[in-house]
């Protein structure tokens, strides 16, 4: 399964577009941009486990700095600030990585 299967490939481009700038990104308005907070849980959930690069059923830190890469080959990293702040938007139970059920309360919200 691929990205593309779920969300548009123009809407991915104008979402990491958007955020070019070093430390430009807002979850909220990428997940907007890109259509994935219309989109129903069992499709949030299938792009979470497209960012799962390594399949553990988390998205550990290392894993965010490539986080728009997931979207669009090519992309630029997540800065340090970035990485943070989408760690703490979504980590509930502050255990340093993002679950499944974290990730789909995040864009879902």
């Amino acid at each position: 399964m691929s990205l593309t299967s779920i969300l548009s490939a123009e809407a991915i481009e104008n979402a990491v577009k958007d955020c070019q700038a070093p430390d430009s990104f807002s979850y909220k308005k990428f997940f907007q941009l890109c259509g994935l907070s219309q989109k129903s849980p069992q499709e949030v959930k299938d792009v979470f486990r497209i960012i799962d690069e390594d399949n553990s059923g988390f998205i550990e830190e290392a894993e965010l700095k490539f986080f728009l890469q997931r979207f669009f080959p090519g992309a630029r990293t997540l800065t340090e600030k970035e990485i943070k702040s989408l760690l703490t938007a979504a980590d509930d139970d502050s255990d340093g990585k993002i679950g499944v059920d974290e990730f789909q309360t995040m864009v879902l919200s």
